[in-house]
């Protein structure tokens, strides 16, 4: 295995076609029909082949910087274009849902646009980051997307709010070293594989010891295993690693002029952003060990720069909680 491998542009496509008719023959296996169907099934393949594409071989960060910060405004309309569209298909406009969605899609461009030429870091910077993550984490999309009901509706609003931050940041904000890509190689696979084991070594007794966990085997559901972990990668450790180690430890390290500072920092932030997990406030148990947790996909990340690699250990932490333990 050689040292670091990007994902190719070439093989990009070629994943991004076995995911979608992965999803077409599962929407249809679950009742999905009809135009309506074939409306969103194409809105959110145009949300995946865009996202899938400019995670091959850095070409989100390459495109950025050939296109400028200009015409990267008329990228951060296409989202807003896209759901349109789905609007339309489904025939579920409101002039509401047009408003809300045209405020979210764009709200962050305009703040990031309001910083000029300041570096990354600014205040407009960390208020866009609210403005994409606030809305998704108080569950405000979802009533974006009627057809197709939660289970559509919460990979739509993933993908809508990745396409956003997408746009704003490597696009409008011109962000590097984000770390948008697909690596794999020996350094990638130690990163990962060290990275668990020491969470594994802290976690696990740490979370017993404060009565958050319990190990039990008897509520796993082996036969969902692999579709279960390829759902926690796509829909929480992707987005979040996005949000939390590519954007804002990436900004909090240039504004406190410390990579160390930026890690730590996110990491808490990290952790507070789940106290609300679990219908419990303050849960501040979760709050320490997301923490915790926090450190270490932060620390992956840097040593990689990837957002690949630290969601694949955040994806396999959160997979083996769910199979392997009971939450108290």
């Amino acid at each position: 295995m050689p040292a670091e491998r990007q994902l190719s542009v070439w093989t990009a496509p070629g994943l991004w076609a076995a995911a979608v008719a992965g999803a077409a023959v599962y929407g249809a296996w679950h009742g999905y029909s009809g135009r309506a169907y074939a409306f969103t099934l194409c809105v959110l393949a145009f949300f995946l082949a865009i996202q899938l594409w400019l995670a091959a071989g850095n070409l989100g960060e390459r495109l950025a910087r050939r296109a400028g910060s200009h015409r990267g405004v008329l990228v951060a309309i296409v989202p807003y274009f896209a759901y349109l569209i789905y609007l339309a298909g489904t025939n579920s406009f409101t002039w509401w849902r047009t408003a809300f969605a045209a405020a979210y899609t764009l709200a962050p461009v305009l703040l990031t646009i309001s910083a000029g030429t300041a570096k990354a870091g600014a205040w407009q910077d960390y208020f866009a980051m609210l403005a994409i993550f606030l809305p998704l984490k108080m569950r405000l999309l979802n009533s974006l997307w009627p057809y197709g009901g939660p289970a559509i509706g919460n990979v739509a609003t993933i993908l809508l709010a990745i396409s956003v931050a997408l746009a704003t940041f490597l696009f409008v904000r011109q962000f590097d070293g984000v770390g948008y890509n697909i690596v794999l190689g020996r350094h990638a696979v130690f990163a990962i594989i060290f990275h668990l084991g020491l969470l594994a070594i802290i976690l696990i007794p740490l979370g017993s010891a404060l009565h958050f966990i319990r190990f039990d085997l008897s509520q796993a559901h082996w036969k969902f295993l692999p579709a279960d972990a390829i759902s926690i990668f796509l829909l929480t450790a992707w987005p979040e690693e996005l949000l939390f180690r590519g954007l804002l430890q990436n900004s909090l390290s240039r504004t406190l002029s410390s990579e160390t500072a930026g890690w730590i920092t996110a990491s808490v932030v990290f952790g507070l952003a789940h106290i609300t997990n679990n219908g419990v406030f303050p849960n501040w148990r979760y709050a320490i060990l997301a923490a915790i947790a926090g450190i270490f996909y932060g620390r992956t990340w840097r040593k990689t720069n990837s957002i690949f690699t630290s969601a694949i250990v955040h994806a396999l932490v959160d997979t083996i909680w769910h199979v392997a333990f009971r939450t108290l």
